[in-house]
C-alpha cells in the first residue's frame, strides 16, 4: 500500500545533535532483570506479571477505561466491570489494577522515501517518547525499511535509545515494508513476558511487504500486544490538501491495528500535540485494570472469540461519570477484540 506524496519536500540534513540531557544512565533497580527481543530464553521481570494470555482454563485481559474526553477512570472495582464471551456474560475471578513497570517496543519507519524526510521526522519525535517512560520501564528500538533490525534491545536507560536515535546514519532503502515490520516484531514480543506494547511510528506506507493487511489482522488475532500508532504524515496531507485514497487506507489500517489490540491511532498535525500523545500512552498503560475469567468447557473450540467489556453500576446499569463542570460524559473502554481459544482436549 504505497502511496506518493504530491509535493515537493527539500532535501534535509541532519545536523549533529545537542547532547542527551541525561549525562548517566538512568537508575534500574538493584536486583537487574534481563529481557531480550533478539533471545527467545529471555524473560520479563517478575514483577510483570499482566499479560492477556490465555491457556486451559484461564483467560486475562487488560483493560484501559476514560471518559469521552480521555480521562482515565481510577478507583474502579471489581464490580464496575462486565465482561462478555461472544455475547455470553463471564464470572470475573481475579481483578487488580496494573501496577506491573511499562514493556515498550519503538517501531519506527526509517527509509529513504521522500528525500528522509520522514526518517528524520520519525527520530526526532520518537525521542520525545523517552521523556515520558520511568526508570524502571523497558524499552527497544526496532527500525524497519525493507526489513526490520532491532537497534537497542529492552533496556531501562533510556539515553542509550537516545544516542541511537541520534546517530541514525542515512537511510539504506526507500522501501517501507510496514506489514512485514509488525509481524516480525509480534513474533519476536511472544517470547517477552509480561504486559508488552509496541509504539508504532510511522507514515502507514507499505510498499511491498511478503505479508498482506489480512495477514496482519490474523496475526494481532494472535497477539497480546497493545499497538498505539503515531502517524506521521497527517501534517503534510492536511498543509497540501491531498485526498490521497492509499494514505486514507493507510490511515484507516492504523487505526485498527490500534482498536484491535485495545490501543489508540493518534494523526497528529502539529509536533505540539506529542507531549500530549505520549503522555497519554504512558499515563493509560499505568492505568490499566488486569482481570481473568475461566471459559467453560465447551467454549474451548479453538475459534476466535469476540470479547466486551462493559462499565456499571452497582445497580448493573452502565456507569454514568460527569466531569468537573457537572456534565455528563461517555464511558469508553479500551481491550483487546477477542481471541482465539485453544482446544478442549478430548478423553
Amino acid at each position: 500500500m504505497f502511496f506518493p506524496l504530491f509535493f515537493t519536500i527539500a532535501a534535509v540534513t541532519l545536523g549533529t545533535p545537542p547532547p542527551p540531557s541525561q549525562a548517566a544512565p538512568d537508575p534500574v533497580p538493584a536486583a537487574q532483570e534481563s529481557q531480550a527481543l533478539t533471545d527467545s530464553s529471555a524473560q520479563t521481570p517478575e514483577d510483570s506479571p499482566y499479560k492477556f494470555t490465555v491457556d486451559a482454563t484461564l483467560v486475562n485481559v487488560n483493560v484501559m477505561v476514560t471518559d469521552e474526553d480521555g480521562t482515565v477512570l481510577s478507583g474502579l472495582k471489581k464490580g464496575n466491570f462486565r465482561v462478555l464471551d461472544n455475547g455470553v456474560p463471564q464470572e470475573i475471578i481475579d481483578f487488580s489494577p496494573a501496577t506491573a513497570p511499562i514493556t515498550i517496543v519503538m517501531l519506527m519507519e526509517y527509509s529513504s522515501a521522500s528525500y528522509d524526510y520522514f526518517a528524520y521526522k520519525a527520530a526526532e519525535w520518537s525521542s520525545r517518547f523517552l521523556d515520558h517512560l520511568e526508570p524502571r520501564d523497558w524499552v527497544a528500538l526496532v527500525t524497519y525499511d525493507i526489513q526490520s533490525k532491532v537497534r537497542v534491545d529492552f533496556t531501562h536507560e533510556r539515553y542509550k535509545v537516545r544516542d541511537e536515535l541520534f546517530s541514525l546514519g542515512f537511510p539504506a532503502f526507500s522501501e517501507t515494508n510496514l506489514f512485514d515490520a509488525l509481524i516480525d516484531t509480534l513474533d519476536k514480543l511472544d517470547h517477552v513476558k509480561g504486559r508488552t506494547s509496541i509504539l508504532l511510528m510511522t507514515t502507514g506506507s507499505n510498499s511491498f511487504s511478503a505479508a498482506t493487511l489480512d495477514d496482519v489482522f490474523k496475526r494481532l488475532r494472535q497477539s497480546d500486544v497493545t499497538i498505539f500508532s503515531v502517524n506521521l504524515a497527517e501534517q503534510e496531507y492536511v498543509r497540501y490538501g491531498s485526498s490521497n485514497i492509499a494514505y486514507l487506507q493507510a490511515k484507516s489500517a492504523l487505526t485498527a491495528f490500534s482498536e484491535r489490540t485495545g490501543g489508540i491511532a493518534y494523526f497528529p498535525r502539529f509536533a505540539g500535540e506529542l507531549p500530549d500523545i505520549f503522555r497519554s500512552v504512558a499515563g493509560y498503560l499505568r492505568s490499566e485494570y488486569s482481570l481473568s475469567f475461566r471459559p467453560p468447557l465447551a467454549s474451548r473450540d479453538g475459534r476466535f472469540h469476540r470479547l466486551k467489556v462493559e462499565i456499571v453500576g452497582p445497580d448493573g446499569k452502565p456507569l454514568k461519570v460527569t466531569n468537573e463542570k457537572g456534565k455528563q460524559r461517555k464511558v469508553e473502554v479500551y481491550t483487546r477484540e477477542g481471541y482465539t481459544a485453544p482446544k478442549a482436549r478430548t478423553p
